[in-house]
């Protein structure tokens, strides 16, 4: 058995065993569509390392997959993690887990995340196994773009003030201080006044509030996707929402609502805290909501 990068030539082997990943949930996996991708040089430092077992057929050699990425100096997030259904049972993603890892602390790492959705039993066993700790959970809030969502409260855009609002609020400590990453999807790193100052300058941050904060949310991103039912729909991310009471969620989901539908967005999703007055805050706001919360597990690489 050997760990090794990834390479080109690899791809039919992992194609074949990634494909059905989540068939019996009727979700297909995003590893065959964005695999060239993820082993292409770009931007970001990251390693994408294989589980190669050396069989005689080469289609048989790929056991396993997984991918780290560096996020900040700091802080590394791993994901992707993907054993073949032949070679499962036998502690390779622990193997290949703690790889990454080495990879990560190598180059300075702190701390390595992960996500695991919260349904995913297995995975939450190897996860703990491979030396990630309990981290923090979240969900999705979806409100629908409407262009003529009028929120109660006034919205604008102060930075500060949102830095303020977050490094006081509730919401932070529950999330540890992550939001979703601006540059990998899927990730979440450390929320930085930074960002939020770029998204003030871009338009894309609500700040819920007349005489002080009580919320505060941004967009971080949008992005299309093709889907088997609606052909190409079009998502507005926002990388994190907090606030005070169900009034300032009514009125943040609604800025969400006016500016997703300014963008031109089909759909949206917000990240925010699992917790329950939150949760049925954003009932309240008559904002969909995922089903279950998703959980970010954290390894002390230090």
């Amino acid at each position: 058995m050997e760990i090794r990068p990834a390479r080109p030539e690899d791809y039919d082997a992992v194609a074949a065993f990634t494909r059905d990943t989540w068939a019996d949930r009727g979700v297909s996996d995003y590893l065959p569509d964005i695999y060239h991708d993820w082993i292409a040089p770009g931007e970001s430092e990251r390693a994408t390392l294989i589980v190669d077992m050396g069989e005689e057929t080469p289609s048989d050699d790929v056991a396993a997959i997984a991918q780290v990425v560096m996020l900040s100096e700091y802080e590394g997030w791993a994901q992707g993690m993907r054993v073949a259904p032949d070679y499962r049972e036998r502690g390779l993603a622990t193997k290949l887990s703690r790889a990454l890892l080495d990879w990560a602390r190598e180059r300075g790492a702190r701390r390595v995340r992960n996500m695991v959705h919260s349904w995913n039993v297995p995975s939450l066993a190897t996860t703990r196994t491979a030396g990630f700790d309990p981290g923090i959970e979240f969900r999705w809030a979806m409100p629908d773009p409407d262009s003529t969502a009028d929120p109660e409260a006034a919205v604008g855009d102060d930075a500060d003030a949102a830095w303020a609002y977050w490094t006081g609020c509730e919401a932070r400590t529950a999330l540890s201080g992550l939001a979703l990453d601006p540059a990998e999807s899927w990730a979440l790193s450390e929320l930085t006044r930074e960002r939020l100052h770029d998204a003030a300058d871009d338009d894309r941050l609500f700040v819920v509030g007349d005489d002080r904060a009580t919320g505060f949310t941004y967009r971080n991103r949008t992005f299309s996707r093709e889907s088997d039912d609606e052909g190409e729909v079009t998502w507005a991310e926002y990388a994190v929402a907090a606030w005070d009471d169900a009034s300032a969620c009514g009125s943040l989901l609604d800025a969400v609502r006016r500016d997703a539908a300014s963008v031109g967005a089909d759909r949206t999703r917000v990240l925010f805290p699992e917790r329950v007055d939150w949760i049925t805050d954003a009932a309240l706001a008559r904002s969909d909501l995922a089903e279950e919360p998703t959980f970010v597990m954290e390894a002390d690489v230090s």
